[in-house]
């Protein structure tokens, strides 16, 4: 027999927590609805509009071509990040001073603001005075990234990877210090490779890590706009305007309040649903 009783005062603790999270999350949503299917000019008059902006948005040559730098941008940044964190993370020691070292300079980045790092890569990578476009210019490399395409994708990318992989890194380095030793006891015993210890035992380990680990940099990296517009501003020409900044153009730049919030609820239910078939196709071993 269920002794257990209830304590309704419980929910005065949540309380503040959900008028934070109505106040912060679902009042704005109401208002980007509101805007999304109506049309005004001025003096606040608004006119319903129906789906008007979301059909807009959805034929437009210009969201598209944004979704698809976007996705180019986020698959570029999952296929560099994960396997190059797991890599670092497997090579870290797991005892000694070098554990305390190795920590905290994977952490640094993590700790810089976003802003703060757009503007570090935008002095690092100028072609006449920052120390990587000197040196790949010194190379006999042509890099400018304020001007050419394919450097100002290599800049963002090569920005965002130094930033973000510690995340990765020190997730991945904790489900490795969990692993009981009795597991490498008993593949030294068996004979394994290095590389059944790590298929056999270390991968499967750090499976549900590598879940949150994906999952965080697909949602960070498919929403990055700091560090993007501090660094190239969406440019050469529009060659990495990412959805963010593409919606942030339209919001402010162009003021206009119906498309930019039909794009940007076109854009979170995109986000959710890439992040839900992510973490179904991960964990469906699991339910089966």
């Amino acid at each position: 027999m269920d002794t257990r009783t209830t304590n309704p005062k419980a929910w005065r603790l949540v309380l503040p927590v959900v008028i934070l999270v109505a106040f912060n999350a679902v009042i704005p949503l109401m208002a980007v609805v509101n805007y999304s299917v109506q049309e005004t000019f001025g003096n606040n008059e608004f006119f319903f509009e129906g789906v008007k902006w979301f059909r807009e948005v959805m034929t437009s040559t210009r969201f598209r071509d944004a979704l698809q730098r976007q996705i180019l941008f986020t698959a570029t940044i999952l296929a560099i990040e994960i396997p190059l964190g797991v890599a670092i993370a497997l090579a870290m020691p797991h005892r000694g001073w070098g554990v305390s070292v190795c920590l905290v300079l994977m952490a640094m980045p993590l700790l810089i603001p976003w802003n703060v790092v757009g503007a570090i890569w935008n002095i690092f990578a100028l072609p006449e005075i920052g120390l990587l476009g000197k040196s790949l210019n010194a190379l006999g490399w042509d890099y400018n990234y304020t001007r050419q395409p394919m450097a100002a994708w290599f800049t963002l990318v090569a920005m965002d990877v130094w930033h973000w992989t510690s995340l990765v890194v020190l997730l991945c380095y904790a489900a490795l210090t969990a692993i009981p030793q009795a597991y490498y006891q008993a593949a030294r015993i068996d004979g394994a490779s290095r590389w059944s210890v790590f298929w056999r035992i270390q991968l499967p380990k750090m499976k549900r890590v590598l879940i949150i680990a994906i999952l965080l940099r697909f949602m960070d990296s498919f929403m990055i706009y700091t560090e993007a517009i501090v660094l190239t501003g969406g440019g050469p020409g529009n060659a990495t305007t990412l959805l963010s900044i593409d919606l942030v153009k339209i919001a402010l730049g162009q003021f206009d309040l119906g498309p930019a919030a039909a794009m940007s609820l076109i854009y979170f239910l995109i986000i959710l649903l890439f992040s839900w078939l992510f973490y179904a196709y991960m964990t469906k071993d699991d339910r089966a």
